[in-house]
């Protein structure tokens, strides 16, 4: 690979793809595989997986340079979308900085956790029809898919665990920077009582008026999965509330 192919890939963004390459300038894969592996060991690029590079500015050293970690979590599974509690931080909805980088994904891609540059990636498998409310956000030159904020929310209720727990989720529901009307029918397309049900006692508990649907089970759910097994019941929304409501006291 020349470095005037190099120049115009990066200018089309910081990472590419080797299917990016091929399909652009028609050159063998065979040749292709000797140009990114001599780019590499020059350090002009940085390999992020099988196929998938990292470009490396001009003056700029190989073992200290990184990009955004979205940009490189948009590279490690398709389909994706960056979500959980990096979409929420991404918002402004939790001011937590979350050590690893979430990404859902409805592929079957074996991988699910990977450390690239110093970064932990979390790939979350869901269901084809959780996949949706999905947008994109610029990230420099780049464009990544990410869940919007109502989506966002919806998907850290039905998975506290990939969020920090309930806590972060109770603070998005309170800023109110998002549309309730989308919040319910993204509550009622995700078809989980679980995020009825926790929606639905966090909403009363921070005073948030919204229109759920009903419940219709016996069996009760906690509220927090990621704290201990005990606590009172709550038997309008079904739930085991394992959670001390003074932490949520603290948030108003």
């Amino acid at each position: 690979m020349r470095i005037d192919i190099l120049d115009k890939l990066a200018k089309k963004g910081d990472v590419f793809t080797i299917n990016d390459v091929a399909n652009e300038f028609n050159i063998q894969r065979n040749v292709l595989w000797v140009m990114l592996s001599r780019l590499e060991k020059g350090g002009w690029i940085r390999r992020i997986e099988r196929g998938k590079y990292l470009i490396i500015p001009l003056g700029r050293e190989k073992d200290r340079y990184t990009v955004n970690e979205f940009l490189i979590g948009s590279l490690l599974v398709d389909p994706y979308a960056i979500a959980y509690w990096s979409a929420l931080n991404h918002y402004g909805l939790s001011e937590q900085i979350p050590s690893t980088v979430f990404i859902e994904t409805t592929s079957r891609k074996d991988i699910r956790e990977k450390r690239i540059i110093g970064i932990r990636y979390k790939i979350v498998r869901i269901k084809e029809h959780k996949f949706f409310g999905i947008g994109k956000t610029w990230i420099d030159y780049d464009q990544i898919n990410i869940t919007d904020k109502e989506k966002t929310i919806v998907d850290c209720l039905d998975k506290p665990q990939y969020c920090g727990g309930i806590v972060e989720v109770a603070k998005a529901i309170k800023s109110g920077e998002y549309d309730k009307y989308r919040l319910f029918e993204y509550t009622k397309k995700i078809n989980n009582t679980g995020v009825i049900r926790r929606l639905g006692y966090l909403c009363d508990y921070l005073d948030v008026d919204i229109n759920l649907p009903a419940i219709n089970t016996r069996n009760y759910l906690y509220l927090d999965p990621t704290m201990t097994h005990k606590g009172p019941k709550n038997s309008k929304w079904m739930l085991i509330v394992n959670l001390d409501e003074k932490i949520l006291g603290d948030l108003e």
